[in-house]
């Protein structure tokens, strides 16, 4: 293995330096400003697992650049097709039972191959279509090799050197768990039936069942779903779909899964949806967002003040959930929350993307030292998929226009839902007691202005800045003041030709000059240092 391991390092940092990323290990070498498409090449040179990284940093706008996010997103699984015998090793060693056992019919050219596994058609003994879904032999292993020799190469180069265009730590720790995730089909065999459970009650939409008996951590066998693309809108057409119903019920769905599950398709584009039987089925369930019932209810309260316009509470809102990474101005954030819901308050509908507008609240919080959970940067690259998709089949339809009333909906249903009697009560009592105590506040407070004993305290921040600032412009001045008059003494002395003389020439005036020029190029030299000609 370490054998394996030295080679394997050999080659990831021969690729990376053949495509420019020498200052990986060497931050002298110069930086090129083609390194985001370098890095995609670097990333498929390397093959299947750094595909899947590039994939899984291409979904993290919040830690890597946009012009990395943009490049990185054009990474498509192309991967080689694996030995049959190997698969069918695979397959045996999960079940004890071989394939021609368990299926009438196998396929033994895959239809699609990824990075980790590879899908192939079936058919079952009762005759039911299914598709296979066999990881790959040994990926496992040979993801985790190299994800821990890149965490060798991170501490061989200092995060300050990465930081050009990724943060390390955040990247490596999301890699990690994503690949682990990824790793163990038993996660993706969870989400499809959780997905069925919530969503049992939707009629328009339908979720492959899934072979339970013959799917494990390294095999994944569900019914297969034969109908059209989404976006196949001639032939959804020549069938007679509907394609603006088609896209209303979509956006639709993606709110009920949003606002009232917390728990949505990560990775909703064209060929992960299929209609059939007039309805709307959903494929492939490895990338799958989450809230926690805590976020889930904060993002409903950030919908609230949207409607009511309540920047207090949006602030409080962002807060409450974000990770603070430094000081925070609350006066700027106010500010910019502020501009943020004006600049969309008066922008039509048809010209607002919900994808873009949550981008903007990630960038502001960004801004003002907050991330925010990575879940929602995860809703952010949904949305924007789903956008994209939304606009194909139906063009007239924008998501925000269903999402206004859907969230109008929804405030009054939980506003009525969430009214617990104890706590009316509790509050309502406390209220009573304020009121009955605010008289003689109010007395109290008109009596201290009367008499004099009201103090009012100002806090004026940054204020020592402005002060140094102004010291050293008076400084400045002073020297340049200074200076002027040496020069104008030593002229006088000069042409007056007194005190000691050297060739005729008076020494006081020599020494005069002297140090009025060494003074002012002093000066002049600290001016262009502070940037501020």
């Amino acid at each position: 293995m370490y054998r394996s391991t030295s080679q394997r390092f050999r080659e990831i940092l021969k690729v990376f330096a053949a495509y420019g990323f020498g200052y990986v290990v060497d931050n002298k070498l110069k930086k090129e400003n083609n390194s985001p498409e370098n890095l995609r090449k670097a990333f498929e040179e390397l093959g299947p697992t750094f595909i899947k990284i590039g994939q899984i940093l291409s979904t993290r706008p919040d830690i890597v650049p946009a012009a990395y996010i943009k490049e990185l997103s054009r990474l498509h699984d192309n991967a080689y097709s694996e030995d049959f015998n190997d698969i069918c090793k695979i397959f045996f060693n999960e079940f004890f039972v071989k394939l021609e056992s368990a299926f009438s019919y196998f396929e033994k050219v895959p239809f699609a191959s990824a990075s980790i596994s590879q899908v192939h058609n079936a058919v079952l003994k009762d005759g039911r279509k299914v598709i296979v879904k066999i990881q790959r032999p040994d990926i496992a292993e040979k993801m985790r090799l190299d994800i821990a020799i890149l965490k060798r190469i991170i501490n061989i180069a200092k995060p300050k050197i990465f930081e050009t265009f990724i943060d390390p730590e955040e990247a490596l720790n999301e890699l990690l768990i994503a690949t682990e995730l990824e790793l163990n089909f038993y996660n993706e065999a969870e989400n499809i039936e959780r997905f069925r459970d919530l969503n049992k009650s939707v009629k328009f939409l339908y979720t492959p069942y899934l072979i339970k008996d013959l799917s494990s951590s390294k095999v994944l066998t569900m019914e297969k779903i034969e109908g059209i693309k989404i976006d196949d809108t001639s032939l959804l057409i020549k069938n007679d779909y509907d394609l603006e119903d088609i896209g209303r019920k979509l956006a639709l769905f993606f709110l009920k899964q949003v606002l009232r599950d917390g728990y949505f398709h990560g990775d909703p584009h064209p060929g992960n949806i299929i209609i059939k039987d007039n309805k709307i089925c959903f494929i492939d369930f490895g990338l799958m967002g989450n809230f926690s019932q805590s976020l889930k209810e904060s993002l409903n309260d950030l919908l609230i003040a949207l409607a009511y316009k309540d920047i207090n509470k949006l602030v409080a809102v962002i807060l409450s959930i974000s990770i603070k990474k430094g000081s925070i101005n609350r006066s700027r954030l106010y500010e910019d929350i502020e501009y943020l819901y004006d600049k969309y308050l008066f922008t039509s509908l048809e010209n607002i993307k919900l994808s873009v507008m949550l981008q903007d609240l990630l960038d502001m919080s960004k801004q003002n030292n907050l991330i925010l959970p990575k879940e929602l940067t995860l809703l952010a690259r949904s949305l924007l998929i789903l956008e994209g998709v939304a606009a194909k089949i139906s063009p007239n339809i924008k998501i925000i226009d269903i999402a206004i009333p859907y969230v109008k909906e929804n405030i009054k249903a939980s506003l009525l839902k969430d009214i617990d009697l104890d706590k009316l009560l509790i509050s309502s009592m406390n209220n009573a007691k304020a009121a009955v105590k605010l008289p003689s506040k109010l007395m109290e407070l008109s009596d201290g202005l009367l008499n004099g004993r009201v103090k009012l305290q100002f806090e004026l921040r940054y204020l020592n800045k402005s002060i140094n600032e102004l010291n050293k412009m008076t400084n400045r001045l002073v020297f340049g003041v200074v200076v002027s008059s040496m020069i104008i003494g030593s002229s006088f002395i000069l042409n007056s030709n007194i005190g000691p003389k050297l060739w005729d020439i008076s020494i006081i005036g020599i020494l005069g000059f002297i140090a009025a020029g060494f003074t002012g190029l002093w000066l002049l030299i600290s001016i262009i240092k502070s940037g501020k000609m």
